[in-house]
């Protein structure tokens, strides 16, 4: 069997590394596994091509900004990459993220319409049932329910500079994607298929599969961070985001830092030089890690990790620290909470940074060790690449009659 992913990255970020580990578990059913990119890759174990070019990228970026039609662009991209599927002629073709500046979502559907493969689309977020956005809770719109205009996000991603076409983008979204006549849709959290089931998708078969992780890669290690920063006598918050944008919830992590007493350190992962240049001088900040082993080290080091996010879905950082055995704290925000229970963090009331810092003086207060063996069960149990991502697997066989 020949199954083929579009993802806008490869074993990268973690849309890409989730591509990446589904085409492991296809590899290892002895089947063949494709990936067609649209941005950045690592080396990869199945066969990879990329969808178009960066100017192709930067093209699609000046179309979106100008006249807010993001997903269509990249024609010449897009008709390239039906020429690939063509050749291949896969038996699934799963799509990830199609937005990102690198594929026309107009010839794609009108192709995959037209095609004998099986569609399997995984949502990692609610652009594709929106006119613009990708995330709606900070703007508290509900406008995707029925019809959206006048978008009140535009100068979120992805980012139009005056144009609002939101209801045109809504409507021909709405045609597009329910223009085929069967399609699997797999969000990655209850809570986002909640959603699904209240947009214009809401008549296709949807089944949640949470996302997983390599818990061989995030595990805990023996490691020097906190010597190498001279805080071997401080508890130390780690945050980490890319990028580190208004919904990921930078400022309470500012604070916090202003609350805290110096026996805490906070540590933030993925940020941009200038947000580092900006920070208090009681908070570290490091820019992106491609370095797993590295990410691996930071949240080994840490005491707790806090993910105060506004917006989300199923955030993998929330698996990936708990593999490494450090807690989380989450605000009760989209499908965060999902990813622990009592015995491995504690979900707080979203926007509030004095329960915030309640929850990381009670983890202070109880210590790593309480957590970290609940924390590495949890995931292991849970949310290990192998058993979550073989749910990919069930469902290729249940839809080929395999």
């Amino acid at each position: 069997m020949k199954i083929l992913q579009v993802s806008s990255e490869v074993n990268i970020g973690s849309v890409g590394r989730i591509a990446e580990q589904i085409g492991e578990n296809i590899l290892n059913e002895g089947w063949e596994s494709f990936i067609a990119y649209g941005r950045e890759n690592l080396p990869s174990k199945s066969t990879v091509f990329p969808i178009g070019t960066k100017i192709d990228v930067m093209k699609h970026v000046l179309l979106t900004r100008l006249t807010d039609r993001h997903g269509f662009g990249s024609k010449k991209a897009t008709s390239k990459l039906i020429n690939e599927i063509k050749k291949i002629n896969p038996d699934i073709i799963h799509l990830q993220h199609l937005h990102g500046y690198y594929i026309n979502i107009e010839l794609l559907f009108n192709f995959l319409a037209k095609n004998r493969a099986k569609i399997v689309w995984t949502f990692h977020d609610c652009w594709s049932f929106t006119g613009h956005c990708a995330y709606y809770d900070l703007a508290g719109c509900n406008k995707w329910q029925t019809e959206c205009y006048q978008c009140p996000q535009l100068a979120e991603y992805p980012k139009s500079f005056y144009i609002d076409q939101s209801k045109k983008n809504y409507i021909d979204k709405k045609k597009l994607f329910t223009s085929l006549q069967s399609m699997t849709i797999v969000p990655v959290s209850n809570w986002l298929q909640g959603e699904v089931k209240k947009s214009f998708l809401k008549d296709y078969d949807v089944r949640t599969i949470h996302n997983g992780i390599d818990i061989n890669q995030f595990s805990y290690r023996e490691t020097t961070i906190k010597k190498d920063y001279k805080i071997e006598d401080k508890f130390l918050i780690l945050g980490v985001a890319n990028p580190w944008d208004k919904r990921k919830g930078l400022k309470y992590f500012v604070e916090m830092s202003e609350k805290l007493s110096d026996d805490y350190k906070i540590l933030l992962v993925g940020l941009t030089k200038k947000q580092i240049k900006e920070l208090p001088q009681n908070i570290i900040g490091l820019e992106r890690t491609k370095n797993i082993e590295e990410l691996a080290a930071i949240y080994s080091a840490a005491d707790v990790f806090v993910n105060p996010t506004l917006e989300d879905t199923f955030p993998t950082t929330n698996l990936e620290s708990q593999s490494c055995g450090t807690p989380v704290i989450t605000f009760e925000t989209g499908g965060s909470p999902e990813a622990i229970d009592q015995f491995t963090g504690i979900i707080v009331e979203k926007g509030n940074t004095e329960k915030l810092i309640q929850a990381v003086k009670e983890v202070k207060k109880n210590t790593k060790s309480h957590y970290s063996n609940n924390c590495r069960d949890r995931v292991m149990d849970n949310f290990d690449k192998r058993s979550a991502f073989k749910n990919y697997i069930e469902l290729y066989k249940e839809l080929v009659n395999y």
